[in-house]
């Protein structure tokens, strides 16, 4: 028979899934079954929290996530080589329709699977994974979608194919829907009560100052102390707080060391228990004191674990509540819910944690940022005070108030009275006191616009430069403190007065025209000291034991003829100098020069000036009859954190006089 009429050989038949990848498939199809149940799960908890802005995610949700991250992961490369086999097997079938869906249901799984990938932000796999918040937010949408048209391309691809078994995908879909619900309906019993006062039952562990805690219970220590955590994701942040005078707010403080030890030994003494001095813990000694030491009489203030913890970083931004407007840390703070593993020392479970961390920020950023942290209450927790009754055995008494100086001033937007107005209000504390710096911290945004990542300054430059050179900072730290206060206030001399007296002449402003002083004549000059930037009363804080003076020196050519604000040999300022402070006294008429607020009764005067306003200083002086002229006057104002009085009591004998 000739070749050509030979009768055509059946091409045997090879099924597109062999039975190794049968088996594969199966995997493939598990797997995928899991996550199906743990994605609706994830789903159902973000959909709750979106829906009632509320946080439902606890310790089980983020071992879920855990599972979801690892699924993925090892069903990534199952997917490829399966997917790879099987379009080698079945791309030159003749059902072209089940053929160019698998293509797109390969493609569509690949795109699924990849946007978890990106999403994830592996360490060392940086270049492929997204930071960008829009890019995040586009792949997120992905990865959210794509299970849908995964699905919808398998029901497709299989119509084309053999028999669909719709009970499966019904049943594993049910249980995906109850497990979901299941879950989330244990999660609605316990939501996060952030927002919400802690329990009366607080008070005794804690009053008088006005803190809480969440449970009314004591937090324990090494949850406060976290700040190597922090600084594996923040390292610059860490590093302007480890300089930060918040850093050293609490017994690593000299100055407050000796401060406080007096008020314990005051109270000890006084009423057999230290519970009086609580009133200083709650804004400098939180963790020894949230953890129940600092109730101890014989609390080792230098050794113990907690002494030089000062107010850490988990500290403030574990608060999640500010109860009320009166300050004295009047807040209700609670021991946060971290991630899986995060205190393990482990270092692969420590990765662990930190890829959970960066894959879910989410969690972590409510958690530990929430809306009362860019608000002036939150501040005014602290940096307002009053002293009650528990303290100094006497009645209520104002202390300190930034709060409220600067919700009256020009610099707030609210204030009427002020001289001076900024071009723009600023609507908080930290718009000044915590400016944008540049940054590639894990947390860094582009808050501006500018496209330029930058985060909030946690040295919180303000005016102290006594503990950063007390405690030998990086000069860099002093220079900050100093820049910050560049243009805060201004020495004007607007005035002369005839005769030395009030109601004498005025030659006002001076400049550019002077008047022509006659030799033996008595004048009176007027310095008027302005507050211009300050949001808030200039000074403030520990305004009996700040040290600010005029240093004014008047001149004939080259002799000096007057002054005031002159200082000794070891910084000790004339006392007859004007000091812009407040001058407190005891029941004795003692000054307050200890910082031994237990003991204060009244003030004898306040120097203070008020943000955007301005305080009149005269000096009465005589032209000498043999001055030849012309007269020069010099004026600076003069500041130091600490008067040398107090420098010398808390420094003792390294005392070597007063420079800052």
């Amino acid at each position: 028979m000739p070749d050509d009429a030979r009768p055509a050989t059946r091409r045997r038949y090879v099924r597109a899934v062999g039975p190794r990848l049968k088996r594969l498939l199966a995997l493939v199809f598990g797997m995928f079954a899991l996550l199906t149940v743990n994605g609706v799960y994830l789903g159902a908890v973000t959909a709750a929290e979106a829906a009632t802005g509320a946080t439902y995610q606890n310790y089980f949700y983020q071992l879920m996530f855990l599972g979801h991250l690892l699924l993925g992961f090892v069903m990534l490369p199952i997917v490829v080589v399966f997917g790879v086999a099987h379009i080698k097997a079945a791309h030159d079938r003749p059902n072209r329709t089940a053929v160019n869906v698998g293509y797109a249901l390969f493609a569509a799984t690949l795109v699924l699977l990849l946007s978890g990938v990106v999403l994830t932000r592996i360490e060392g796999l940086e270049a492929v994974t997204a930071r960008d918040p829009q890019a995040r937010s586009v792949a997120y949408w992905i990865h959210v979608v794509a299970p849908v048209v995964v699905g919808w391309l398998f029901v497709l691809h299989r119509l084309s194919g053999p028999k669909l078994h719709w009970s499966v995908g019904l049943r594993w879909a049910a249980v995906a829907g109850v497990f979901a619900l299941g879950m989330l309906g244990l999660h609605s019993q316990d939501p996060k009560a952030w927002n919400v006062e802690g329990p009366a039952s607080g008070e005794q562990y804690f009053f008088p100052s006005l803190s809480r805690t969440a449970t009314g219970d004591f937090i324990p220590a090494d949850t406060l102390v976290m700040d190597d955590y922090c600084l594996e994701c923040h390292a610059d942040v860490h590093a302007r707080w480890a300089n930060s005078v918040h850093r050293f707010g609490s017994f690593n403080n000299p100055a407050y060391l000796f401060s406080v030890r007096e008020t314990r030994q005051v109270a000890f003494e006084r009423d057999g228990d230290v519970q009086a001095a609580r009133f200083c813990a709650g804004c400098h000694d939180p963790v020894p004191f949230f953890s129940g030491a600092f109730d101890d009489p014989d609390f080792d203030d230098v050794n113990h674990p907690t002494a030089a913890a000062g107010i850490t970083c988990t500290v403030c931004h574990a608060i999640t509540h500010i109860n009320s407007p009166r300050g004295n840390a009047d807040y209700t703070i609670e021991a946060p819910s971290h991630y899986p593993f995060a205190r393990s020392e482990n270092p692969l479970l420590a990765w662990t944690n930190r890829q959970l961390v960066k894959a879910k920020p989410a969690f972590h950023k409510k958690t530990f940022l929430k809306p009362l942290h860019k608000t002036e209450d939150f501040c005014g927790a602290c940096h307002k005070v009053h002293l009650p009754p528990e303290l100094n055995g006497y009645k209520w008494l104002r202390g300190q108030d930034h709060l409220d100086t600067y919700r009256l001033s020009g610099v707030s937007g609210h204030g009427v009275t002020s001289f001076y107005y900024p071009q723009q209000a600023e609507p908080n504390c930290n718009g000044c006191h915590m400016p944008l710096q540049a940054s590639d911290d894990f947390g860094a945004r582009d808050f501006d616009g500018s496209g330029a990542l930058s985060v909030h300054d946690h040295l919180f430059p303000s005016a102290n430069t006594a503990i950063p050179h007390l405690l030998d900072l990086p000069p860099e730290v002093i220079e900050a403190h100093r820049a910050f206060n560049d243009g805060v206030m201004r020495v004007d001399l607007f005035g002369i007065k005839e005769g030395g007296t009030i109601e004498g002449a005025l030659h006002a402003p001076l400049g550019p025209v002077l008047p022509e002083l006659q030799p033996g004549g008595r004048y009176l000059l007027e310095t008027v000291i302005r507050t211009l930037k300050m949001g808030h009363v200039f000074t403030q804080g520990t305004s009996d034991s700040n040290e600010i003076w005029l240093d004014l020196v008047i001149r004939d050519g080259d002799r000096v003829i007057g002054r005031s604000g002159g200082r000794a040999p070891e910084g000790d300022v004339d006392p007859w100098s004007h000091f812009v402070n407040s001058y407190v006294v005891d029941r004795e008429g003692h000054r307050i020069d200890r910082r031994n607020a237990q003991d204060i009764f009244v003030p004898l005067y306040s120097h203070q000036i008020p943000p955007g306003a301005g305080d009149v200083v005269h000096y009465a002086f005589e032209v000498p009859d043999d001055a030849t002229g012309p007269l020069t006057v010099e004026a600076a104002l003069r500041y130091r954190k600490f008067d040398t009085l107090y420098m010398r009591y808390f420094q003792g004998e390294s005392f070597d006089g007063n420079e800052f």
